[in-house]
């Protein structure tokens, strides 16, 4: 649920993988197993209530896939303790952006006006962040298509989704590839990302922008906090 509705289920999901005896790689490979589910299962529901448009949301997610593949390549080689500051900053300069009231150009999860071109390469770098940690790719993603492309945060939900479904599985075939997948783990957490995901996506569409800026700060303030070692 919080993963569709504003970003960073992976800081707990993580965590709990390495806790019951994974490996770092293995459990970052095997949460790729829950988040393709998660993510399948609340397009579904988005498409359910009419706000999802698999067309542009694909075009969108095409950009990703480079990224995503070569991120998932060089996963291993994370700098922790640098990631962690970098990403909880990150956080919350697009959680302030969010917040910065400006006019909405679009309203639904169509793409009526052609997005500004900047938006594509910077598609091609939350592919590689994605593929290579996946922690907190949401907040990136809603940041790049709310702040760039003025969609509203509904639509920017819907099209997160499907962009994080279509770039996770080539990122999980590498993770499986080299081994990095326990599958037992990995089919169980997707049952409950799945069931999550579901009911977080009717959620949004019925409850609009409004709540999901109210769990994204939450989300937020509590991930960068602990990212930066504050609890």
């Amino acid at each position: 649920m919080i993963n569709v509705l504003a970003g960073g289920g992976s800081a707990i999901t993580l965590p709990t993988l390495i806790f019951l005896g994974l490996t770092g790689p293995t459990a970052n490979g095997t949460n790729r197993v829950a988040i393709f589910l998660q993510n399948f299962s609340a397009a579904l529901s988005f498409r359910r209530e009419g706000r999802l448009t698999p067309r542009a949301s694909s075009k969108l997610a095409l950009f990703t896939l480079p990224g995503a593949i070569a991120g998932a390549f060089v996963a291993a080689r994370m700098d922790d303790a640098s990631f962690r500051i970098v990403l909880a900053v990150v956080m919350v300069g697009v959680v302030l952006s969010m917040l910065w009231p400006r006019k909405r150009k679009v309203a639904s999860p169509g793409i009526d006006e052609a997005p500004p071109l900047l938006l594509y390469p910077v598609m091609v770098l939350i592919g590689f962040y994605g593929g290579f940690i996946q922690m907190g790719v949401g907040f990136l993603i809603m940041g790049a298509l709310n702040g760039l492309a003025k969609f509203d945060l509904v639509a920017t939900n819907a099209h997160k989704v499907l962009i994080v479904l279509i770039y996770t599985l080539p990122a999980l075939a590498v993770f499986v590839i080299s081994g990095k997948v326990n599958w037992t783990f990995g089919c169980f957490l997707a049952l409950g990302n799945a069931f999550g995901g579901w009911w977080a996506a009717r959620w949004s569409v019925r409850k609009g922008e409004g709540v999901i800026r109210v769990v994204m700060v939450i989300a937020v303030g509590v991930m960068a906090a602990k990212l930066l070692g504050l609890f």
